[in-house]
């Protein structure tokens, strides 16, 4: 009797025992199911932060091109108004003024001819390229776009500033060679962003960029014949 009493009790304690490890082991896995979970849940919150903070930074760029377009078309407006002015005086004072003095400018291997007002409009071409081109280079090193001439419109476009003066490829490619080097100079990380002084290219005069003589004349080549 007292035998089987106890195979009885080893029975209900053996049962009871594969029981209570059933029920542990579902709580744990539940547990790492709630780990999951929130695993889950976390990497999901950290890629909307990610993708929000992308959204807000091409919302930014957008903007900046926006302004600095607006700002190039009511400077254009501006220069080419100043333009017809220089031309009404030029045209009635060549003569007097310029001895009828040419120009060429040596570019790829070949010449091109123009005069004093539009060897002169070249030289703005590769200074304006070379404002615009540091302040293209500026912000997209202070942000988180890949630095590059080529991501800018203004860059891609070439006519910042362009009046009837030249020929329009002509000026394309010397504002494109002034940006060029201004871009460089403005992502340069070793100058700060309050820095008044003289870089690679140009120079900063109280906040005034122009590209360097030395540079401007190795672009451009101008020769009198």
């Amino acid at each position: 009797m007292i035998t089987i009493k106890a195979k009885c009790l080893f029975a209900a304690f053996f049962i009871g025992s594969i029981v209570l490890l059933g029920t542990i082991g579902n709580v744990s896995a539940q547990g790492q199911d709630r780990d999951e979970d929130r695993r889950d849940r976390w990497e999901a919150r950290q890629r909307n932060k990610a993708e929000r903070a992308r959204i807000k930074a091409e919302n930014e760029r957008i903007r900046v091109e926006r302004v600095r377009q607006a700002e190039w078309e009511h400077r254009n407006r501006r220069m080419n108004s100043d333009r017809e002015l220089r031309d009404r005086r030029y045209n009635g004072n060549y003569d007097a003024n310029n001895n009828g003095t040419r120009y060429r400018v040596y570019r790829n291997g070949s010449f091109y001819n123009t005069d004093s007002n539009g060897a002169e409009q070249l030289r703005q071409a590769v200074n304006e390229g070379y404002r615009q081109g540091f302040q293209a280079g500026r912000s997209d090193r202070n942000s988180t776009r890949r630095v590059s001439w080529t991501n800018s419109s203004v860059y891609r476009s070439g006519s910042y500033g362009y009046t009837n003066g030249v020929n329009r490829s002509q000026y394309q490619y010397y504002f494109q060679q002034g940006f060029q080097r201004g871009y460089q100079d403005g992502s340069n990380r070793r100058y700060e962003n309050d820095y008044d002084g003289s870089y690679e290219y140009g120079t900063n005069n109280n906040g005034s960029m122009s590209i360097l003589g030395a540079i401007l004349n190795q672009i451009l080549n101008i020769q009198t014949y």
